[in-house]
């Protein structure tokens, strides 16, 4: 299997994008297990808002882009949302105790993903059909 070095550019570039945003996002709020985690949530739930509405828009509306959905999808939103600190927050609540809190918070972050990127990927399609 070989690999494409331009895509793979394009995959790093959307990436250090991403995690610029996220990092930036997550510096500005602070941590506390017995908290809602807005961080966490801001960044996962504007990913998928934008992974639905570009991988929607670039299948749907656009020419086909070798490099596009590197950059969007598995760079720019991979990188932007962190599913990973997720967890870890979810576990940090559950040693505290705040078991009410981490339920609400992972069905929450799981809801409001579904909601986010059926939103995004129906105004792409929308904009679509009026045309």
């Amino acid at each position: 299997m070989r690999s494409d070095s331009r895509e793979i550019a394009a995959i790093f570039v959307g990436g250090m994008i991403g995690a610029l945003i996220r990092g930036m996002l997550s510096e500005s709020w602070d941590v506390d297990p017995g908290a809602w985690p807005w961080a966490t949530f801001t960044v996962n739930v504007l990913g998928v808002l934008l992974l639905g509405y570009f991988v929607t828009r670039m299948r749907e509306r656009l020419s086909v882009s070798e490099y596009g959905r590197p950059f969007i999808g598995t760079g720019f939103c991979g990188a932007l949302t962190t599913f990973s600190a997720m967890q870890l927050e979810l576990l940090d609540m559950i040693e505290v105790g705040h078991y009410g809190l981490a339920l609400v918070y992972a069905a929450g972050s799981v809801a409001a993903g579904l909601v986010a990127v059926a939103f995004s990927s129906g105004l792409v399609r929308r904009a679509r059909l009026s045309r």
